[in-house]
């Protein structure tokens, strides 16, 4: 079975190490031709900007072509045809699979019948490994280094399917970590119990004020109204938290704040023009990092 990327357990520390130097190479040089003649099939079975549209300018970047659907309104899966059947054929097509999805798990399920690699790009609330990746590639090219680092992570924990992954890679790094969010949002307590049985300090709170001046990655996250079945408890939460610029007196001058985007409303506009905003240079990073894992996965880099 060809080695896939499903969950960011499935990369070793040193995996990842070397993920983010080739991301640096490709980064210094992005236009490279070395997967002419290769084909990648990009599945979006869920809407996506900066993922789908990095994956695409990734492929293109190392001379391999794309194929594939930006949603599933329009292929067989609306036909009843089973995600299992789907893999199998589009496996006949590409050398490699990019795939999102709304079920948690189904990034398993399509590596387990592929004949190809497969790389999941969110199932979800549970993975998004390579949004990961290049979360730790912002965070080191911010802050020198992954080691040792107060990584506060604000919002939707519950269903953040970003957060869940950047634990489960950045305790590697002896990070401390800090969530805060509402009682109806928190992390997971399969996450919170990993963390314990790994020794790694952490500390729940609500309050987004706290801590703010010790840390030196805030992990923002939106409140994700595709989760929820009950929309009386998303509008309970949707507005819990908004940074603004005003909160960001007092930060470490290395502070940055990150986020997966899109955002809807909980960082105000001032907070772009400070120095600490990087979630937009944070997107820009994920065509770098995705073009080192496509070369990794089909053995090239």
């Amino acid at each position: 079975m060809p080695k896939s990327l499903i969950s960011i357990q499935d990369f070793s520390k040193e995996e990842i190490l070397h993920i983010l130097e080739v991301a640096k190479e490709f980064e210094a040089n992005r236009e490279q031709n070395f997967l002419a003649g290769k084909v990648i099939a990009c599945l979006f079975f869920e809407p996506s900007t900066r993922t789908r549209l990095s994956f695409e300018a990734a492929v293109n970047r190392l001379g391999a072509r794309v194929i594939g659907f930006p949603d599933s309104r329009n292929t067989s899966v609306s036909k009843g045809e089973t995600l299992e059947d789907t893999i199998k054929i589009v496996s006949n097509y590409a050398d490699l699979i990019v795939m999102r999805h709304p079920v948690s798990g189904a990034g398993q399920i399509a590596a387990d019948v592929a004949s190809v690699p497969v790389i999941n790009a969110g199932d979800g609330a549970n993975q998004h490994p390579t949004q990961t990746l290049l979360d730790m590639y912002s965070i080191l090219k911010t802050q020198g280094t992954l080691d040792n680092l107060m990584i506060n992570m604000v919002g939707d924990l519950k269903y953040g399917r970003t957060v869940h992954s950047l634990i489960e890679a950045m305790y590697q790094f002896n990070s401390k970590f800090i969530f805060t969010s509402p009682e109806e949002l928190k992390m997971p307590k399969k996450y919170l119990e990993f963390l314990d049985a790994k020794g790694i300090n952490y500390e729940e709170n609500e309050r987004i004020e706290d801590h703010l001046n010790e840390c030196d990655i805030l992990y923002m996250t939106r409140v994700q109204q595709e989760r929820f079945s009950d929309m009386d408890e998303y509008n309970r939460v949707k507005d819990f938290y908004k940074l603004e610029a005003s909160m960001l007196g007092n930060v470490k001058p290395s502070f940055k704040i990150m986020h997966p985007l899109p955002r809807v409303g909980e960082i105000s506009t001032d907070v772009d023009d400070t120095p600490y905003a990087y979630y937009f240079q944070q997107a820009g990073n994920g065509m770098y990092v995705r073009m080192a894992i496509i070369s990794y996965l089909l053995g090239y880099r």
